[in-house]
Parts: structure tokens; C-alpha cells; sequence
């Protein structure tokens, strides 16, 4: 009983206080800011971004410490909402993959010269696609959080963590079974009555902390490992060796690629994404870069360079990894997709009854009022004029050449589609399989807008624009949920982070491109190549020699992988997470491995600190650390990125004999 009156106290305490505040807000952008460069200089790296929902709400907590008046609990989920709209439009844009892409065109073997988009047309292009997901958000919240309860593990996990920092009741996470539909001769069994047998369902991510331990140590962690890790990359800046080490010897990293990246940004990339995916990533690394390369330019098959993507290994393995990713995005995707499918049929079912639905729609009914949800006109009005302007600006910047008004349409319309099916799956695994969506796209525009490289690509990545967008808010909104914040203030968050993003991001890809060679040595954007190789193969049906064999060969692999997984998570197997991810894999081909040992002593760390020294989940101070190491290199970053546009070069090149280092002028 005291616990409920507790809990009653602090909600009807929280529904009193003030969300959407200009602090709030002001926060949310600054932080977001700083996650944007930060995505956008490590997804033109790896093609791995961070959507660091945890990391801003915890850093949102250390601000609000320092504020004459402490923010509340849901303007700190205003403040995360915020900077996770902010910090994911390089991905949301296309900036790592689609616009990069787009430069390496050919137009002797494509049709169509390279696109590079202006500051102008990139604004334009950034605002065609920024706001489609977030219209999206509030209908597709009211099927997956209220009715159908998914758990959404790093949105939980949030709602956890700010709990924790403000004393508060943990948030209710119980799943219920969802009811569907029943014949009728079962109705008035358990009608009604909620599933008691469900558990309550806990986040892979544990994060219960000591308030005033966050408080007392949070800003010193912080700041030391802030500071290590800009200091390390400015270093890096003057002297390139410190990250190109040829741990293995000259020869192996000039001639094959093996050297080692001492970043702490990549460190605390790894510790964010977990042992178990960093072991993913490693075993592709292996079987990638230390198997199928050397094969592949043994037997003849690559007779390039090694790292040349149309004629070496590098190029050569790449296929494989697309065949993995598309095998193992489109496999965790069928049991959501079964799902819906039988919800489709079930009314045309003999015995079918929506009595038992009724039922489960008043258990499931809304929790928040009207004055605090996003009224459906505006959901309409501007799903309708998202699209209709995104039709327009994306002529306007393509062309009817590169892409018709009708397929952008198109576009978006399968965006939607495969939105809800993304965000099931994100709903209940925590991964969001955008790879996978955008490349469904892709197969359906290479049937309805043949030999069109330029319309597969831009197609392509609308619809996985708004699946990403969409499946990334509604963590934030499933946070929202669990601690009783307001979806209309998040929904704002969400429009404002977007908006401020599009000026943000364009202007640093802008930067970024100005002052270094993009795809090239220091920021090769890995998946640029993914989505031009299978546009490409869409046209042609040409692969380099032997490689589909290996394709198959590797796709069937991870077909069964990704289902066994799959499987296993569905029915909360401890065996599911140690299944290899066919995704993290396949990005230890793309990534030359010097990212992924990084990443690897990343999870080393996470591993070892949470058996040896965090066993209950109670210390968060290695997530601060991880904030820490990735926010450093990427704000320091920008510092390089205006150091190298007015000329500052690197100060030596000693130590480096293999001429792979990022600045060198070798490679330049």
C-alpha cells in the first residue's frame, strides 16, 4: 500500500510539473548538436551511428544538477527527446550513405554523372525526408506502446535510469500477452482478465544507479574522459600514426589493411553496443579480412589492390556482406510480418468474434488526456503535407531524370508500410532493420522503375528514412510512457530536434566535404557502397567472379542464424543474445579491421565490468565513461574538421611506414 501511494503521489506529482520548457528544449538541441557531428563523423567512418538516448538523458541529468532549478524527470525526457531527433538525422538524410553514394556514380557505367548536392539542395533534400517519421510516430505509438504493450528494451531502459536519478518508483514495464482474436466458443474464458502469467520484462540494458553517486562523480567522469579522448583524436590530428599503428607489422598494413585504430570514440562505441555484438562484428573481421580476402586475391578473383572496392578484396568481400544483411534483416522480419498477415485473415475465419478485442481495447486503453496527445488532424495534415512537399522538393533537387514525382510517392508510401513493420521488430529485440528495409526498397524499385540507378538509390532511401526516424522516436516514446511525460511535448521535441538538424547537419557534411575527399581515406562511408553495389547488381545482374557462390553459401548461413535467433529472443532465451548478429557481422566486412578491434576492447571492458565490478547493474559510471569517449572525439572533431579547411596539415608523419594514415599526404 505505500508503495502505491507512493507511486500515486509522484504521478499525479509529475502530471503537475512543467515538460516542454525552453531549458528544456535549449539542452536537448545542445547535446543533440554535439551527438550529430559525432554520428556524422563516425558513420562516415564505419556506417555505425549511435542513437545514445541513455547518454542524453543521462547528461541531461548532470546539466540539470548544475541549474539553480533541477529539471524535472519529463523535461529530461524532452531534453533526450530532443537530442535524439537532432543527433540521428545523419542517418535519417542519407549523409553516411545515400548523398555519398550518389558521388561515386559513373557515367560511363551508370548512365548518369556523380551527384553532388549543393548546401541549397542538401537543405532541400534533408527537409523532403526529416518530417515524414515524425508524423508517423503518434499512430503508430497508439498501436505498439498502448494496445499491443512492446517492450522496447532501450526506451525501458531509459525510463529506468531517469527514475533511478530522480528517486522515483521504478515504471511499471509488465508485458501483457497480446489477446488477438478468439472463436467463439472460447469468449467467456478469462474474458476480460488480464494475463497475470506474463512476467515483467526487463532491459538487456540494466541501468538502476546511486543518485548521489551520479551526482557526486557523473561530471568528473565525464569531463576526464571527455577530455582523454578529444585530446587522443587532436593528437591524431597532427601525428596520424597514433591512429594507423601497424600492430601487425608494415606489410600486413600496407598490403592487407591490418592495423589498429587506438580511438576512444570506437572504445566507447563498443561498450554501448555490448559484448556479444562486438564479438559479432570480430568473427566477421576474421572470416572477412584474414579469410576471404586473402582468398579472394590468391585465387585471382580480386586481382586489385586490396582495398579497392571495385577490383580488390575489399570490393569483392563486400558482396558477401550484403548477401548476409539482406538475409538476416529479411528473416527477422518474417515472424512480424506472419503476424500481421494472420491478424489480416482472422476476420475472415469461420468462428471469428471481436468481442475478445473489445475487451483488450478497454485494458489497453489510453492513459494520458486529450490535451496531452497529438491530435489526430495534425497527424493528417501533416503526414499529408510531409509527403506531398517531400514529392516536390525531391523533384525539385533530382529532377524528372533522376527520379519521377510518382515513384517518390511510392517511396513513401512503402515507407510507411515497412515503418510498422521496423518498429515491431524494434519493439521486440531492440534492433531496428533499416538495412534490411532499405534494401527491400530497393528490390521493389528495380521491378517498377527498371535500369534507373539514380531512383533506386533515392527511393531507396525515403522508405528507410521514415522507418528509421519513426522506430527512433518511439524508444523516446516509450520512455515517455513508462514515466508518465506527455507525448504532445515529446511530439515537439521531436519537430523541433528534426527541424534544427536538417541546418546542422547539412552544414557540417558540407564542411566535411569541402576539407576531405568523401567516400576516401579518412571517412570511406562504407555503406555508400552497399547501396550503389546492390542498385548496380539490380541493373546488371553482374557480380565479381566467384562471389555468389560465396553469397549463397553465406546468406543461407545467417538465414538460419537470424531465425534461431530470432526464435530464441521471442521466448527469452539467455542463449539469444550469443547468437552471432548476421548485421554486426557483415559490418566486420565493410569496416577495415582497425574499427572493430576498437570496438572489440570496448566490449571487453563492458563484459569485465559488469561481471566483476557491477554484478547487481547498480554503477553506470562505465555508460558516462562511454559518453564520455564518444562525445570527445566527436566534438573535437569538429575542431579538425576547421583546422584542416584553413590549411593546418599534419605536423609529422613519423612512425608511419605504411602510408595508410589518415592526413598523410600519400593518400591524399
Amino acid at each position: 500500500m505505500d508503495f502505491a501511494r507512493k507511486w500515486l503521489r509522484n504521478s499525479r506529482l509529475l502530471e503537475a510539473q512543467p515538460e516542454f520548457t525552453v531549458r528544456a528544449v535549449f539542452w536537448g538541441l545542445l547535446i543533440g548538436c554535439l551527438i550529430c557531428f559525432t554520428n556524422l563523423s563516425l558513420g562516415l567512418q564505419s556506417g555505425w551511428i549511435s542513437m545514445m538516448s541513455i547518454q542524453s538523458a543521462l547528461i541531461g541529468f548532470l546539466i540539470s544538477r548544475i541549474l539553480p532549478t533541477p529539471m524535472t524527470p519529463q523535461e529530461i525526457i524532452v531534453v533526450q527527446t530532443t537530442a535524439v531527433a537532432t543527433g540521428t538525422m545523419p542517418l535519417a538524410a542519407g549523409f553516411v550513405g545515400i548523398l555519398p553514394a550518389l558521388t561515386l556514380l559513373d557515367e560511363e557505367r551508370d548512365g548518369t554523372p556523380a551527384i553532388r548536392l549543393s548546401w541549397l539542395a542538401a537543405i532541400g533534400w534533408s527537409c523532403s525526408v526529416a518530417f515524414f517519421g515524425v508524423f508517423l510516430s503518434p499512430p503508430l505509438r497508439k498501436q505498439v506502446i498502448i494496445e499491443e504493450q512492446l517492450t522496447f528494451p532501450s526506451g525501458t531502459a531509459t525510463a529506468q535510469l531517469i527514475s533511478v536519478l530522480h528517486d522515483l518508483p521504478p515504471p511499471d514495464t509488465t508485458v501483457r500477452r497480446r489477446q488477438g482474436y478468439r472463436h467463439l466458443e472460447d469468449q467467456e474464458e478469462d474474458a476480460g482478465m488480464p494475463d497475470e502469467s506474463a512476467p515483467p520484462v526487463t532491459s538487456s540494458h540494466e541501468v538502476p544507479a546511486d543518485q548521489a553517486v551520479v551526482a557526486r562523480e557523473g561530471w568528473n567522469e565525464l569531463i576526464w574522459s571527455f577530455g582523454v579522448s578529444g585530446a587522443m583524436t587532436l593528437s591524431a590530428y597532427f601525428f596520424p600514426v597514433v591512429f594507423s599503428i601497424p600492430l601487425f607489422g608494415n606489410y600486413l598494413a600496407k598490403e592487407w589493411l591490418w592495423f589498429f585504430t587506438p580511438s576512444l570514440s570506437y572504445v566507447g562505441q563498443g561498450i554501448i553496443m555490448g559484448f556479444p555484438t562486438t564479438i559479432s562484428m570480430n568473427l566477421g573481421m576474421v572470416v572477412g579480412w584474414a579469410i576471404l580476402s586473402p582468398l579472394s586475391k590468391f585465387m585471382g578473383w580480386a586481382p586489385g589492390p586490396v582495398g579497392d572496392m571495385s577490383n580488390g578484396a575489399r570490393g569483392w568481400i563486400l558482396w558477401i556482406s550484403l548477401g548476409i544483411m539482406c538475409a538476416d534483416s529479411l528473416v527477422s522480419l518474417l515472424p512480424v510480418a506472419l503476424e500481421y498477415i494472420e491478424d489480416a485473415l482472422r476476420p475472415w475465419r469461420r468462428g471469428y468474434s471481436n468481442i475478445s478485442e473489445d475487451h483488450t481495447r478497454i485494458r489497453n486503453e489510453e492513459t494520458e488526456t486529450e490535451d496531452r496527445l497529438v491530435p489526430h488532424s495534425w497527424v493528417v495534415s501533416g503526414l499529408v503535407l510531409s509527403i506531398s512537399m517531400g514529392t516536390l522538393l525531391v523533384w525539385m533537387v533530382f529532377g524528372a531524370e533522376g527520379i519521377r514525382p510518382w515513384a517518390t510517392l511510392l517511396g513513401f508510401i512503402l515507407g510507411g508500410l515497412l515503418s510498422v513493420i521496423g518498429v515491431r521488430a524494434l519493439g521486440e529485440t531492440d534492433l531496428n532493420p533499416v538495412s534490411g528495409l532499405g534494401k527491400v526498397s530497393q528490390l521493389f524499385f528495380a521491378w517498377i522503375q527498371p535500369g534507373n540507378i539514380v531512383a533506386n538509390i533515392i527511393a531507396g532511401g525515403v522508405a528507410e528514412a521514415g522507418a528509421q526516424q519513426a522506430g527512433d522516436l518511439m524508444q523516446d516514446l516509450k520512455t515517455g510512457h513508462l514515466c508518465h511525460a506527455s507525448p504532445r511535448a515529446q511530439f515537439f521535441g521531436q519537430l523541433i530536434g528534426s527541424s534544427i538538424s536538417i541546418l546542422v547537419t547539412t552544414t557540417a557534411f558540407t564542411l566535411y566535404n569541402r576539407a576531405y575527399v568523401i567516400p576516401g581515406p579518412s571517412f570511406p562511408a562504407p555503406t555508400a557502397y552497399v547501396w550503389l553495389s546492390l542498385a548496380r547488381l539490380l541493373r546488371d545482374g553482374q557480380l565479381p567472379e566467384n562471389s555468389g557462390s560465396f553469397m549463397i553459401v553465406f546468406s543461407a548461413i545467417f538465414a538460419v542464424s537470424s531465425a534461431l535467433k530470432t526464435y530464441t529472443a521471442r521466448r527469452g532465451h539467455w542463449l539469444a543474445k550469443w547468437i552471432p548478429s548476421g548485421v554486426a557481422f557483415a559490418i566486420g566486412f565493410l569496416n577495415t579491421p582497425s574499427f572493430s578491434i576498437a570496438r572489440l576492447l570496448g566490449g571487453i571492458m563492458e563484459f569485465l565490468f559488469r561481471r566483476y565490478f557491477a554484478k547487481d547493474g547498480g554503477d553506470i559510471r562505465l555508460i558516462i565513461v562511454a559518453s564520455g569517449f564518444v562525445l570527445g572525439e566527436g566534438v573535437v572533431s569538429i575542431v579538425t574538421l576547421v583546422l584542416r579547411t584553413f590549411g593546418v596539415g599534419v605536423a609529422s608523419c613519423i612512425g608511419c611506414g605504411h602510408g595508410l594514415c589518415a592526413g598523410c599526404p600519400a593518400v591524399l
